[in-house]
């Protein structure tokens, strides 16, 4: 992409969003496009192709999307499917109709098999059963990805799909209910902290395997593979590097400053027992992550506390 080059982030009010924008300013990018949804519906098929039409994007970077954690997902499973699936099709279906030159689409790794032998590889996607607990939001994404491919064998465009792990960094969704679990940790923990409780007791028995990636090296990523990758296969982003939800939580706490009793209820759902993605073929293009763990929940939990949104979600 050139300096000047006209690029379209949606979803520039989100955590992955805000850090591609970020990110790009960063790198020299000034002619960046963003519309808040008050602005543009991504669900209204007649104002997404108006909004192409007459903007002209030649770089798209599709980061808009419904999320949520476990919670978020099985309580809402028809609308997160629904959302993201027609949020994603508008978008990419206008990209083609308005000859972008490169789409990049965001997706999760819960695309992945449940039982997907570790670490995972991208080719291991379609193999077997799915997460249950986010198998909506999957699909939906799992759809998104799968349309890139048959536009690029069809039609020879150039639509490129990013997966990564478990993101958190500035931004995030702290809300009680519907966030992932560093986020919720974190306001979990501050809450019990500035209330004086003696004991926080979190889902699960604890012993799930996760990987976390912060936002700022997700996007630094993003921008380095539309410059530098093009291909039907997806590209995993992540650290390689994986611990247990409890050892996640003594960390949390220990930055948070709360001193009080972890207890764990294990009649709640671990989700997926172990989800560590190779990340091999990002590292061949030459890319890796910088900020460790517990630096980034350092500089998240500032974020938390000096997030003006974070109690809107």
């Amino acid at each position: 992409m050139k300096e000047n080059a006209k690029i379209y982030v949606a979803g520039h009010r989100g955590m992955v969003g805000s850090a591609i924008v970020r990110e790009l300013k960063c790198q020299g990018y000034q002619n960046i496009i963003t519309r808040n949804h008050q602005e543009l519906d991504l669900q209204r098929q007649a104002d997404v192709e108006h909004f192409f039409a007459e903007e002209k994007p030649e770089y798209v970077f599709l980061a808009a999307a419904k999320v949520g954690g476990i919670v978020a997902n099985q309580e809402a499973l028809a609308d997160f499917m629904y959302d993201n699936m027609i949020m994603e099709m508008n978008v990419i279906h206008e990209a083609w109709k308005n000859k972008v030159k490169k789409l990049e689409f965001l997706g999760s790794s819960c695309i992945y098999p449940r039982l997907a032998p570790q670490p995972i590889r991208e080719s291991s996607l379609l193999t077997s059963s799915l997460e249950q607990t986010n198998e909506a939001y999957a699909l939906a994404k799992i759809s998104g990805l799968k349309y890139c491919e048959y536009l690029n064998r069809q039609y020879q465009t150039n639509y490129i799909s990013v997966m990564p792990t478990n993101l958190y960094g500035p931004n995030d969704n702290y809300h009680p209910r519907h966030s992932h679990v560093l986020p919720a940790l974190i306001r979990r923990f501050h809450e019990a902290k500035v209330q004086g409780l003696n004991s926080v007791t979190c889902w699960g028995d604890g012993s799930a395997l996760r990987e976390f990636l912060y936002v700022d090296d997700l996007a630094n990523l993003c921008v380095f593979l539309m410059n530098n990758y093009q291909g039907n296969e997806t590209v995993n982003a992540g650290t390689g590097q994986e611990l247990t939800i409890k050892a996640l939580t003594h960390k949390v706490a220990a930055i948070v400053g709360y001193q009080g009793e972890i207890k764990w209820d294990p009649s709640k759902p671990n989700g997926t027992l172990r989800k560590l993605l190779d990340v091999s073929k990002a590292t061949q293009l030459g890319w890796t992550y910088q900020t460790e763990l517990d630096e980034g929940i350092r500089l998240t939990y500032d974020d938390f506390l000096n997030n003006p949104r974070r109690a809107e979600r």
